[in-house]
């Protein structure tokens, strides 16, 4: 029976490239659909062996503890150097687009709720 083992809906391309980089690296039989272009199917990375299964597994806990300590020194200094932040940091840097896009999000909850406020 097929184990799947890691949805691969909004993963970046790096990221996928790495993991079939260290399941080759360690010799894992794997097998691999792509996500589909409406969101409907997930895709993902998949085995068939249960053995296999729980060492892809390992192999891909590993990966990501790794890839999260490495993502997070990278926003971290990324942060204080003052290259992200929150709103008030793209508010800073790009004042047009982030009032554009506040009225964007406004305006669609105004015409989504206008039904619902109509029937009060």
């Amino acid at each position: 029976m097929p184990h799947h083992l890691m949805n691969l809906r909004h993963v970046p391309d790096d990221e996928a490239d790495e993991i079939r980089a260290l399941f080759e690296a360690h010799d894992v039989v794997y097998y691999e659909t792509p996500p589909s272009r409406w969101g409907i199917s997930m895709g993902g990375f998949w085995v068939h062996d249960d053995n296999e299964a729980a060492r892809a597994r390992a192999l891909l806990e590993a990966y990501h503890r790794q890839r999260q300590e490495i993502q997070r020194r990278v926003y971290e200094e990324n942060l204080a150097r003052g290259g992200s932040g929150g709103v008030w940091f793209m508010f800073r840097r790009h004042p047009v687009r982030t009032l554009a896009a506040c009225l964007a999000i406004v305006v669609i909850m105004g015409l989504s709720l206008l039904p619902f406020v109509r029937i009060g």
